[in-house]
């Protein structure tokens, strides 16, 4: 079988985030039985607002990084090397 040599990063990028987000949505739902599967780190930028009269802007984004969101990564890197 002839592998492309030419990995797309894009793609990468699709399944870290498909990876990050099962993950997540994992560890939530388990962590509600196993409480020490829901520790994890809040990482990111608090909301900063901007009022411009007409309009306001918010800006700000934070990741809750748990257990299987790390398993989750680990697993999508694996997917990834496979293709």
């Amino acid at each position: 079988m002839v592998r492309n040599t030419r990995r797309n990063g894009w793609v990468l990028l699709l399944i870290l985030i498909c990876g990050v987000v099962v993950g997540g949505f994992v560890g939530e739902l388990l962590g509600n039985l196993i409480p020490a599967l829901k520790f994890g780190y809040n990482l990111g930028v608090s909301p900063h607002t901007y009022d411009l009269r007409i309009l306001k802007l918010t800006f700000g984004l934070t990741f809750n990084v748990n257990m299987f969101s790390i398993l989750g990564i680990i697993i999508s890197v694996l997917v990834f090397r496979k293709m």
